[in-house]
């Protein structure tokens, strides 16, 4: 099987509203439920879980029923942290999965999700084990100067670095040791920790699946205006 874990945990304070970014209305429905949607369609996924924040519970229920999410088979807390809620998620489908079932996490507020971006992340982890979307720099990278931080000596080559987001999908067995191990040692679960930087840090090798510009988290105003804008954009005909 593979299942979706979607992190929706977090209260949003940098959108500035009075309610969480996950739940802000965008032309009447909710941002999480255009990214629970992208899952829902594809063929490939056959349940989702959304680990949420506290209060909210039924209010995810109650969306998903109105706009025919029917995959949606749990609904749990969140935790202080993202890692924690990633972690809450994990653990509570130890008694569900089988270890060769794939895990996609993939952020509640990252509501674009394309269809050929989830196949591939899948189509890597049934192969390798993982799979973690990802897109390469097309801007120069510069090293800023220890003596003056308003210089620079060094750059790093674009050609060598990959920008990682989600979705990212895992072997089931593989997921659950790695939380255990990293939650139980203290590794790769603070600051802006993820699972992708944690598998890195318990000695783990990653593999990159597709990625695309359009699958952006909503953190700010302006992301959420820039979410309205691909909305209301037809795809030009003439593209290839």
């Amino acid at each position: 099987m593979n299942i979706a874990i979607i992190i929706a945990g977090g209260s949003g304070s940098r959108m500035g509203q009075k309610i969480p970014k996950q739940f802000i209305n965008v032309y009447d429905k909710p941002v999480l439920i255009y990214t629970l949607e992208g899952f829902q369609r594809h063929p490939q996924v056959d349940a989702i879980e959304v680990v949420c924040i506290d209060g909210w519970h039924d209010i995810v229920w109650a969306y998903a029923k109105q706009f025919n999410i029917d995959k949606l088979k749990w609904v749990i807390s969140g935790g202080e942290s993202g890692q924690e809620s990633i972690r809450n998620g994990v653990y509570s489908l130890e008694e569900q999965l089988n270890g060769d079932d794939i895990v996609i996490i993939h952020d509640g507020i990252r509501p674009l999700l394309d269809d050929m971006v989830l196949t591939d992340v899948i189509r890597t982890a049934q192969k390798y084990g993982n799979g973690v979307t990802s897109l390469p720099y097309n801007e120069q990278i510069f090293v800023v100067s220890a003596e003056d931080n308003t210089t620079t000596t060094q750059y790093i080559p674009r050609e060598t670095l990959r920008r990682v987001s989600t979705p990212q999908a895992y072997r089931f067995d593989k997921l659950k040791w790695a939380y255990h191990e990293a939650f139980d040692k203290k590794i790769g679960i603070y600051g802006s920790a993820y699972t992708n930087t944690m598998m890195v840090e318990l000695g783990e090798r990653l593999h990159f699946a597709a990625g695309s510009d359009r699958n952006i988290k909503l953190t700010t105003k302006d992301d959420l205006e820039m979410f309205k804008a691909y909305l209301r954009i037809d795809k030009d005909t003439w593209l290839k």
